[in-house]
């Protein structure tokens, strides 16, 4: 898979993003967010979970560290976020393994803390905000390619 690069220079721009993602999460149902604080990692992903006929809201899981999402159409959706482990034994008790090898589709925030647990196959999707209020979003395809 070539890099993809896409830009949101507003909210108006997130589905956008969000449904030129969809289709990779069919071929890679593990998805890794990357950025800063405040980049928009939690906002894309709400919006991807929306498309996927999500109801209701979708908020980070910065305490339960997964959140588990029901779509209209009855797929699970489970959404990570690890910024707040204070060691990988953490994703390890939460039973990551049956998450990420599930074949449904995970949304995963500061996966750098985790990264070593991640599939051979996933794709990485980078945020980065710009002092304009610009982001640049870049989606490539990690491990292994062959």
């Amino acid at each position: 898979m070539k890099p993809l690069h896409l830009s949101m220079n507003s909210l108006q721009d997130v589905p956008q993003v969000a449904a030129k993602l969809l289709p990779l999460l069919e071929q890679y149902p593990v998805a890794a967010f990357y950025g800063e604080l405040g980049a928009g990692k939690t906002t894309l992903i709400a919006e991807i979970c929306r498309q996927l006929g999500v109801p209701g809201a979708v908020t980070s899981p910065s305490f339960a560290i997964v959140n588990e999402y029901l779509s209209n159409s009855g797929s699970t959706i489970y959404h990570f976020d690890f910024y707040r482990i204070k060691d990988i034994a953490e994703a390890y008790d939460i039973g990551y393994e049956e998450y990420f090898f599930s074949g449904n589709i995970c949304l995963i925030e500061w996966p750098e803390r985790i990264e070593e647990l991640l599939p051979d196959e996933f794709i990485q999707v980078f945020i980065e905000a710009h002092p304009d209020g610009m982001r640049s979003v870049t989606v490539q395809q990690a491990g292994n390619t062959e």
